[in-house]
Formats: C-alpha cells, structure tokens, sequence
C-alpha cells in the first residue's frame, strides 16, 4: 500500500488510484465498516490458505464493469490474491501526511465506494482530486485520465 511504502526516501508524492489511503491505526476492514460492502464483495472468494481472490465468473461485473469482456477475462486470470489479514492488520504512519498526494476516485466502484474514495481524497488534503466514470479498474479503462493526473503531479514536484 503506498500510505506505508510512500515514506522510502525516493518517494516526493504519491497518487491514489481508487485506492485505500488509510490513516494510523486503520484497518481495511475498518474503512469498510463506514459503510455498506460494496457490491463487489460478493465476488470475493477465500482460499484454504487464507488468499482472497475475486471469482472469475463475476470479475468484470465487479472489479472492471468498464472494461470489454477479453481485458476483464484476462485480468480475472492474472488477478493476484490479497490475503485476508490485510483487512485486520492496522495502518502504520500514512506517507500522506508528509507528502503530497493526489486522488482519482471511480465514480462507478464496486470494490471500494465511491463515496469512501472521496472521503478519503478529502482527508488525505489530496492536491487535486479527479472524478472518473469509471469502474475500478480505471488504470485500464481510463489510461489517458490516469497518466494526466500522474504527469501533473509530476509537473507540480519539479
């Protein structure tokens, strides 16, 4: 997560993509309490190793519902599993909190609520927030948008 990563020495700011940016001492899962599970939570599958993957024969409808049926198949293959601890495990120090952030929230989310991507854009002071129409997989169905948002805060660090 890059609320943690971000404090390597080489980091000067940090883009979220309709991302979690949690704060000290928050969980995943207590981001997620805020709210309703989203829709996208009925998709999500563990494994006897305590993996969670995203079914593959519900993947696009939630993780990628804007993306066409060959990308979202083999993002659904190649998906790499998070393991379920990380939605108990408590957030260390945020790199947010030293460094400039910005935030791209997915207006049509179902693996994050939107309205819990911009309340976290808010709190995390992001120097620009962008909305999208786009599912959470914006990084693929909104490539140009994405390196936009990267280029500018780019820009802006000098």
């Amino acid at each position: 997560m890059i609320s943690g990563a971000g404090h390597a020495s080489n980091v000067v700011g940090l883009v979220y993509i309709a991302a979690f940016a949690p704060d000290e001492g928050d969980s995943l899962g207590s981001i997620f309490a805020r709210r309703d599970p989203p829709s996208g939570a009925a998709s999500i599958r563990p494994d006897k190793d305590g993996f969670l993957w995203l079914a593959q024969d519900t993947f696009r409808q939630s993780f990628g519902q804007d993306l066409n049926e060959t990308d979202a198949l083999v993002m659904a293959v190649a998906q790499k599993p998070i393991a379920g601890r990380c939605f108990e495990d408590k957030a260390g120090p945020p790199a947010w909190k030293t460094k400039p952030s910005w935030y791209q929230v997915s207006r049509h989310d179902n693996m994050i609520p939107p309205e819990t991507e911009q309340w976290m854009a808010e709190r995390i002071k992001a120097k620009k927030i962008i909305t999208l129409d786009a599912s959470h997989a914006s990084l693929a169905s909104h490539p140009k948008e994405i390196v936009a948002l990267i280029d500018e805060a780019i820009a802006s660090l000098g």
